[in-house]
């Protein structure tokens, strides 16, 4: 189903790059699998993160993220994951015709995590709805583009991970630093965005 409104030309772009690329693969069967959802809004094109929150137990405890999560056996595919997990998360219901492609799937580089496989989709609507946030969320906002393509926002950071001081590529904005799996889905997203 298309889009009912016009894309911006950034958008429009983007949309050609994704269906260009490969279609996803099957699903390993041995992985656990989660989808997260990229909403691109225009006026300026920005995109919304999360910050998770703090709870025991949860590896991703705190991170900034994507809306998102795990496949449930009611989900019919992965992107009616990421569209269930932006409605429970953050409130918003997108719709498969806002849908306009997914990037390569994404898992962790470090064995102490739960072995999983993330498959985003890029989702773009014409106007930011507002907010409600659920108990895992800590926070939300829409972070313009801009703000990742400048020279100064994207490079090594050193963090204490598990008791370990570790040097990571990271995204690091006014208040956030974005690193890991989030890290990487931008930086494909932003590579189709702009190249």
């Amino acid at each position: 189903m298309p889009i009912a409104f016009a894309l911006n030309s950034r958008a429009a772009r983007l949309r050609d790059r994704l269906t260009q690329l490969a279609a996803a693969g099957d699903e390993d069967p041995s992985l656990l699998w989660a989808a997260v959802a990229i909403i691109l809004t225009p006026d300026p094109d920005s995109i919304l993160l999360i910050r998770r929150a703090e709870r025991i137990g949860d590896p991703w405890s705190g991170h900034m993220a994507l809306p998102g999560g795990r496949r449930e056996p009611a989900d019919a595919d992965l992107p009616a994951t990421a569209i269930r997990e932006a409605a429970e998360e953050v409130g918003i219901c997108l719709d498969r015709q806002f849908l306009v492609g997914s990037l390569h799937d994404v898992v962790p580089r470090t064995p102490v995590l739960p072995p999983i496989a993330v498959r985003p989709f890029v989702f773009v609507i014409d106007q930011r709805p507002p907010l409600r946030l659920n108990p895992e969320v800590a926070s939300a906002s829409w972070v313009p583009v801009e703000q990742f393509l400048r020279a100064d926002s994207h490079h090594p950071v050193r963090l204490e991970i598990a008791g370990q001081i570790r040097q990571v590529q990271a995204y690091q904005l006014e208040d956030a630093i974005i690193w890991g799996m989030t890290e990487r889905i931008l930086t494909s997203f932003l590579d189709r965005l702009t190249d």
